[in-house]
């Protein structure tokens, strides 16, 4: 049976756990314990983009200049925030502040939408105008000239990878922050004593932020 003790405000203490300091170690040492895998699944992408820019690095830095800067340096500040309000969020969660943090919420799930918002005017510029490459041999019509199609290919298949699944993570984010907002606006037993969830959920929020932080230069500002 779970019952509660006294740690600056009443938290369920589990059977399986001695105490809440021990409880909560293990939460966050599963959530990181998932980052790591996280990491390693990006670090193949990472990997093949490092090797490939290396070989091809003239072409690489021709094909980037097809990539608006403007749109992914304010998705960058965009996302930038939303880890702010997160942070917001959690603290306005340990000081019992819910309205606070429903508010902080609602700003981090716009933020996720905004973010959603811009990688589709981006698709849709480069899908209509014959670039849409994730699949090798699928269509693909690069008719800017100086590069090899097979290079080109191979960079917006890299460019497409990334930034899709990166595309994924986001939604998934937005879908974990609306349920807590739920939960949040019902005063569930989940989040009512305990900022865990919260916080655990803000620590994936930053790695997405994180990958994106990495995703930007690599493929937007790639010196000359």
């Amino acid at each position: 049976m779970a019952h509660a003790i006294e740690h600056g405000h009443q938290e369920e203490v589990y059977e399986q756990f001695e105490n809440i300091d021990q409880q909560q170690k293990t939460y966050v040492l599963g959530m990181w314990s998932f980052l790591v895998t996280e990491v390693m699944f990006f670090g193949v992408i990472f990997m093949a983009y490092f090797l490939y820019r290396w070989k091809y690095q003239a072409q690489f830095y021709h094909l980037h200049n097809q990539l608006n800067i403007g749109w992914g340096g304010l998705n960058t500040a965009n996302l930038l925030f939303s880890s702010l309000a997160v942070v917001l969020a959690v603290r306005c969660a340990q000081l019992k502040d819910h309205k606070g943090v429903l508010g902080w919420l609602r700003v981090v799930i716009a933020c996720g939408f905004a973010f959603m918002g811009i990688k589709a005017i981006e698709y849709y510029a480069k899908i209509k105008s014959g670039i849409f490459m994730l699949i090798p041999g699928g269509t693909f019509d690069y008719q800017y000239g100086g590069v090899d199609d097979n290079i080109a290919k191979l960079f917006y298949s890299l460019y497409f990878a990334a930034t899709g699944l990166h595309g994924v993570h986001v939604v998934i984010g937005i879908i974990i922050f609306a349920v807590l907002h739920r939960l949040y606006s019902k005063n569930h037993t989940l989040v009512r004593n305990d900022y865990i969830p919260l916080e655990l959920c803000g620590l994936y929020w930053h790695f997405v932020d994180l990958v994106w932080i990495f995703l930007y230069p690599l493929f937007y500002l790639i010196p000359k």
